[in-house]
């Protein structure tokens, strides 16, 4: 609970920030902009930010522009998985181009995609500093792109993946922002490859813990607390861990039921209920959550040499990331 509230202040301190950034004409388009952000979101990309600078001694106040970036990006990044995977809802709010339409939306998402990178370059920070942020970024930012086409890559092809194949796209798809804002925090803190490496890793594993647990919850999650459809990465044919774990483990009847939802767009509501009763059924919950503990433990390590109240932060943000349900 106390973790929870540490991470709302903070995403209120974000979003006045955020907000302030994203203004401008014409004002549908920033609207459109700033409609994911104005409904919901952890923050926590910014967050790992703000902490990872203060664990090496930085002010808060210089990581902002860097915090703000990375926010700017994960939403674009979400504004245009919406429109790849035609998701209708998102925060429990009708998704960007649903609700503006197709062009609105993707030039919303280009918006966002700018300014990440105009808010970095007008903050206050040294120019070695800034360039290093600005490359950091553009690099996350391409790692992003070829993990999403990993991922549709994967749901496209018959033969599943292996949990290595899983993991490396997940490194790129998700754990690359993770990454960047860890070290883009540690960047506004200092200069030593070191600390930056260290805050790397820590913000990599934590990210792929992050996707397999929210896999998990896509799978098994339930929608009135996660305002998220459920079903949908099966019906894609989506691999995630959960699902490929699920199509292992299950024999017979059970296997040919999950089959026939997997990858089927035009599955009936009701065999996807039963393709999702039946995983749910499987007790794959624990195996998955060990997947994630064992990132989790990984990223701990990552911060060994440190301590202090930003430390603590940071580490409780894993066990918050690895056993939540939302």
């Amino acid at each position: 609970m106390k973790k929870t509230k540490q991470i709302e202040k903070n995403a209120k301190t974000v979003n006045r920030y955020l907000n302030s950034k994203l203004k401008g004409n014409p004002k549908k388009l920033y609207d459109a902009a700033g409609h994911l952000i104005v409904n919901g979101g952890k923050r926590l990309r910014p967050y790992m930010v703000i902490r990872s600078c203060q664990i090496l001694g930085g002010k808060s106040s210089n990581a902002m522009p860097a915090a703000s970036a990375v926010e700017m990006v994960h939403n674009f990044t979400l504004v245009h998985d919406d429109i790849m995977d035609n998701d209708e809802m998102r925060h429990g709010v009708p998704t960007v181009h649903k609700k503006f339409g197709m062009p609105i939306a993707i030039l919303a998402g280009d918006v966002l995609f700018s300014k990440a990178f105009q808010v970095i370059t007008d903050s206050k920070l040294s120019p070695n500093a800034t360039i290093q942020l600005v490359s950091r970024l553009a690099k996350a930012c391409v790692d992003v792109c070829e993990g999403q086409l990993l991922d549709v890559k994967m749901a496209e092809e018959g033969k599943i993946p292996t949990e290595a194949e899983y993991i490396t796209m997940v490194s790129k798809k998700t754990a690359a922002l993770f990454d960047v804002s860890c070290a883009m925090g540690a960047i506004c803190a200092t200069s030593k490859i070191k600390d930056i490496s260290n805050l790397s890793s820590f913000g990599r594993n934590l990210g792929i813990a992050f996707q397999i647990t929210d896999d998990l919850i896509g799978v098994m999650g339930d929608p009135k607390l996660t305002k998220k459809p459920v079903g949908n990465d099966l019906r894609e044919g989506k691999k995630s861990l959960p699902i490929l774990i699920a199509i292992k483990s299950a024999k017979g009847k059970d296997k040919k039921i999950i089959l026939k939802a997997f990858g089927n767009s035009k599955i009936s509501k009701n065999d996807l209920n039963k393709a999702i009763d039946v995983i749910r059924s499987l007790n794959i919950e624990e195996n998955v959550r060990k997947q994630a503990l064992k990132y989790a433990d990984r990223a701990e390590k990552s911060l060994s040499i440190y301590s202090g109240p930003a430390k603590t932060e940071l580490i409780s943000l894993l066990d918050f990331v690895v056993k939540r349900s939302v």
